[in-house]
């Protein structure tokens, strides 16, 4: 039996015919036999070992790739058998307090059948389903192999919209770094970066995969998916100079953040500086004068007291010319 944990989701079509379902046993997922055209089972949660087992077990799924399946920290990848092909990925995906969220997507597809599974409820398919319900597209036409390029088209176009996202906030971040660089900003660069690098990690092996189905010859995809894989192919390389771009520009603003942390000391050190040496003077006439010798000939002079403090003002007024002079202030 399926727990509340898991949601198991059956859409069985053809040109002609479409069925959508939940299933709370793995029975009812292959409740049809031999039926003529695509079926989709999309798993969403923490599945048992036994249970994928008994999912997996009409396709002769290898253990090993079971058990990439349970081991969610993998790299995308892509491995073949003579009768399906396993496809590993990683979706993104943004959450309610716009941050990066990781999710591990498995892929199991054979002439006839494609297995999804997904570590948490809600996903980027959205689309994909609409398409299916309506008959949109070509999508109700053709076989499982562009199910399979429509639901990795899917993940990949959402990195798209995450990288926007990212974008239009390191652009904030720049701008309120400019008026006001603020530690604040900073943290904000830095969580900016660590969600480029999460972006990154998942995009970079992705990109092999891709080019391993376009390239790929295996009976369960068509010759005609070869133009389809490379136009994902061609998305996966902008994501990554865009993430690059990225990089680089986050890496420029801290650039100028430790700039203008250095500038704003160089300038409080400046002002201590001049404040400092024009005291230098003024406290060297109050010491002299502030010595205790009873025949030091200014004491009883009725003008000494103004003498002194006409003194540190020349003083301090010609430091301060000086100082302008040579374009210290």
């Amino acid at each position: 039996m399926v727990g509340e944990y898991l949601i198991l989701t059956v859409i069985r079509y053809n040109e002609t015919f479409y069925d959508e379902y939940n299933a709370s046993t793995v029975e009812e997922c292959f409740k049809v036999k031999d039926f003529n055209g695509v079926t989709w089972i999309n798993i969403e949660g923490n599945p048992s070992l036994p249970f994928i087992e008994s999912l997996a077990e009409p396709m002769g799924v290898h253990p090993l790739f079971i058990e990439d399946i349970r081991n969610t920290e993998q790299r995308p990848k892509v491995d073949e058998h003579e009768d399906y092909l396993f496809i590993l990925m990683k979706m993104l995906e943004l959450n309610k307090a716009e941050e990066v969220t990781e999710e591990q997507v498995s892929l199991l597809l054979n002439k006839n059948t494609v297995l999804s599974f997904q570590e948490t409820p809600g996903d980027v398919f959205d689309n994909v389903r609409d398409r299916l319900r309506n008959s949109r597209g070509v999508v109700r036409t053709l076989g499982a192999d562009y199910l399979a390029y429509s639901l990795i088209d899917a993940i990949v176009d959402n990195y798209f919209t995450v990288l926007e996202k990212i974008g239009e906030k390191i652009e904030v971040l720049e701008e309120n770094l400019m008026d006001n660089p603020r530690t604040e900003v900073l943290n904000e660069l830095h969580k900016a970066r660590r969600e480029m690098i999460t972006l990154r990690r998942s995009v970079w092996p992705l990109r092999s995969v891709i080019s391993f189905l376009q390239q790929c010859c295996h009976p369960v995809l068509g010759s005609h998916m070869n133009i389809y894989f490379r136009d994902i192919y061609d998305h996966t390389i902008q994501i990554i100079d865009a993430v690059e771009t990225n990089r680089d520009i986050i890496s420029s603003i801290l650039d100028i953040y430790l700039t203008s942390v250095n500038n704003k000391l160089n300038e409080i050190m400046k002002f201590l500086t001049i404040i400092g040496t024009i005291f230098m003077p003024l406290s060297f006439i109050a010491s002299l004068y502030g010595m205790n010798f009873r025949y030091m000939p200014e004491i009883e002079q009725i003008w000494g007291y103004p003498y002194a403090l006409a003194l540190m003002l020349i003083t301090s007024a010609l430091l301060l010319f000086y100082f302008r002079r040579k374009k210290w202030i």
